[in-house]
């Protein structure tokens, strides 16, 4: 949907392009946007080295946040020169909505984009002040703002019934398939199961590394880790390579199949299986936990396979080991479900549609 006249949007982002909610839920939809008609400023929270520093597990120190909070600021005397403010989760993290509030005293409208359950980073929080403090920050954001826009049901659900939102609409995390090209089933010398995340969460290899030693004994298989960091798997063959954006669609092209392990739990339930639509698009079978999201995106014995128990994924990846018409057939079916529903090509229309009528319209008239 054009613009009737340029429309100007201030995204502010928790993180510059090398955070993958960033990236996926923004950034790539930039073309599309500046093609309608709308102008976009990007303003990360956070730069390069934060997440270098994250991922390296090391403490921000007070310059870090004081250069974030100095540059969320600046960005923010300047709201009035734009029609529309989208954020990712929050303005400021583990402060009050205040500026959220202000926002809507200026009559600044603003969306506010989730695919993660961040609201638990506060009402479940372990820590009693917090709780005290922000347990009901992120409901307050979710209900001031115009649009929600939410990765998933799970996330669309909780804004609508619980935190109050007056328009909640639901977008997956997507990938543009042009990066991805359709790959051939080839054989490796061995087995190559593919993980890509970043070390927040290699955790859950943890969970299914007695799984991955079994289906690798006898050098019948090997694991490649993109963006694990330091990670200990007892017994399991991997190779550790770090993320860049330029490489990783290479590096899961040198796998033969992909896993996501997840843990069952609340914060878990809201994530969007981005490794899951990675993994297919590449033309890989998936092996997945049965958590949240994974559940829509993986049809079991169709497009990948559900795994639960040690048994369920000793036996999933042994199948898809010793057998290359299944590895061909799943990745063939996870690919085109992809160019289905999971590629910027296919949702960008309606993201775009979403961020216009925000910017010009009163909330009963947001339209997809």
């Amino acid at each position: 949907m054009p613009a009737k006249k340029d429309i100007r949007v201030l995204f502010l982002t928790k993180y510059s392009r090398e955070g993958a909610s960033t990236r996926y839920r923004f950034l790539q939809y930039f073309p599309y946007l500046e093609a309608a008609g709308v102008r976009c400023v990007f303003s990360p929270l956070t730069d390069a080295s934060y997440l270098k520093n994250l991922y390296a597990i090391k403490r921000g120190t007070l310059n870090d946040y004081s250069r974030a909070l100095c540059r969320r600021v600046k960005a923010l005397l300047s709201v009035r020169k734009y029609d529309l403010v989208v954020v990712e989760y929050e303005i400021l993290p583990y402060f009050p909505p205040v500026f959220e509030k202000v926002l809507k005293v200026l009559k600044i409208p603003y969306v506010v984009n989730y695919d993660d359950a961040i609201f638990y980073r506060y009402n479940q929080s372990q820590k009693p002040l917090v709780r005290a403090l922000l347990g009901s920050k992120i409901d307050a954001v979710m209900r001031n703002a115009k649009l929600v826009i939410a990765g998933n049901r799970y996330l669309a659900d909780y804004a609508a019934n619980i935190a109050g939102a007056p328009h909640v609409e639901i977008l997956p995390t997507v990938v543009d398939t042009a990066r991805y090209p359709k790959r051939q089933c080839e054989d490796n010398d061995v087995f190559t199961i593919g993980w890509i995340g970043s070390p927040s969460t290699a955790k859950y290899l943890l969970y299914i590394a007695p799984a991955l030693a079994r289906v690798c004994e006898g050098g019948k298989a090997r694991v490649i880790l993109v963006g694990a960091g330091l990670v200990k798997l007892p017994g399991v063959p991997f190779e550790a390579r770090p993320w860049s954006e330029d490489t990783e669609v290479k590096d899961l092209e040198s796998c033969d199949a992909g896993i996501m392990p997840l843990d069952d739990g609340l914060w878990e339930k809201g994530k969007c299986g981005i490794k899951t639509i990675q993994y297919m698009a590449c033309s890989l079978p998936v092996v997945v936990s049965p958590v949240g999201v994974n559940k829509e995106i993986v049809e079991d014995g169709v497009n990948g396979i559900l795994a639960s128990s040690h048994e369920e994924w000793i036996r999933a990846l042994t199948a898809l080991r010793d057998d290359k018409d299944l590895r061909r057939r799943l990745g063939s079916a996870g690919r085109k479900k992809v160019e289905e529903r999971y590629s910027v090509q296919v949702t960008a229309p309606k993201f775009t549609a979403l961020i216009i009528e925000a910017a010009r319209s009163d909330p009963s008239q947001i339209k997809a």
